[in-house]
């Protein structure tokens, strides 16, 4: 009896049981271990909270995947070189145009959930580790949606390349396919500029229209931010070192 009785006892179980002098297995042995393993399994079922539709979203592991994926997605911060910069604010980008002297800067305007964007970013990376000289100027639109509305950026990945007095010298879009479109205006702007007056940067009607959205202080290069124009430059300088 007792060996056909192991034969059906679920592996869990099989060590619960013993036998008495006579044979026989102990009920209140069997009794008190179903009675242990019963709690087990609800506070089991407790921790886990599996329902039938969903798991409890508050479990440790799925806490650190969320945090991990969200590592993992920011791409743009990866594989960055000394004279590439974040642009935070509208009034940011302002300054830098307008101190950055005669160097070629391209600005480049993506998205963290754009896929082109993504795909372009380590060829972007390594022609600016070519370019030194060159400043490479990143804008989140996502980060910066009413500045990139008011200069009119309606695709993604897009650039505007600047140098000196003259201002813009040319925009477009491009992704890895069309990546000669790039190479071609860097190769082509990329020699030192002749410094025939201050930087332009954007368009008299771009920072009038910055301005009146309260996105920037002021158009005007003023006494009150030669201070905070020194600093910048000073700090472009350090980069381009």
């Amino acid at each position: 009896m007792a060996s056909s009785l192991n034969s059906i006892i679920l592996p869990g179980y099989l060590t619960s049981f013993q036998e008495t002098a006579n044979g026989s297995h102990s009920s209140s042995l069997i009794s008190t271990d179903l009675t242990q393993r019963s709690h087990l399994l609800s506070d089991h079922h407790k921790g886990l909270t599996l329902t039938s539709n969903s798991w409890n979203a508050k479990t440790p592991v799925l806490a650190h995947t969320s945090v991990c994926v969200s590592k993992s997605m920011r791409w743009w911060e990866k594989t960055l070189k000394p004279n590439m910069i974040e642009i935070n604010s509208a009034q940011e980008l302002v300054n830098t145009l307008s101190n950055s002297g005669d160097r070629l800067v391209i600005l480049q305007f993506y998205s963290p959930g754009c896929g082109g964007c993504k795909a372009l970013h380590p060829k972007i990376c390594q022609l600016a580790e070519s370019s030194p000289k060159a400043i490479f100027l990143q804008v989140n639109y996502e980060e910066l949606k009413p500045m990139c509305q008011s200069l009119h950026i309606h695709v993604l990945p897009f650039f505007r390349f600047y140098r000196g007095h003259e201002g813009k010298i040319c925009s477009f879009s491009c992704t890895v396919a069309t990546i000669k479109k790039f190479k071609d205006a860097l190769l082509k702007n990329k020699s030192d500029g002749c410094n025939l007056g201050p930087a332009k940067g954007l368009e008299e009607s771009e920072l009038l229209t910055l301005a009146s959205n309260g996105q920037i202080s002021s158009y005007n290069n003023s006494p009150s931010k030669s201070n905070e124009d020194d600093l910048l430059v000073k700090k472009m300088n350090l980069l381009l070192a």
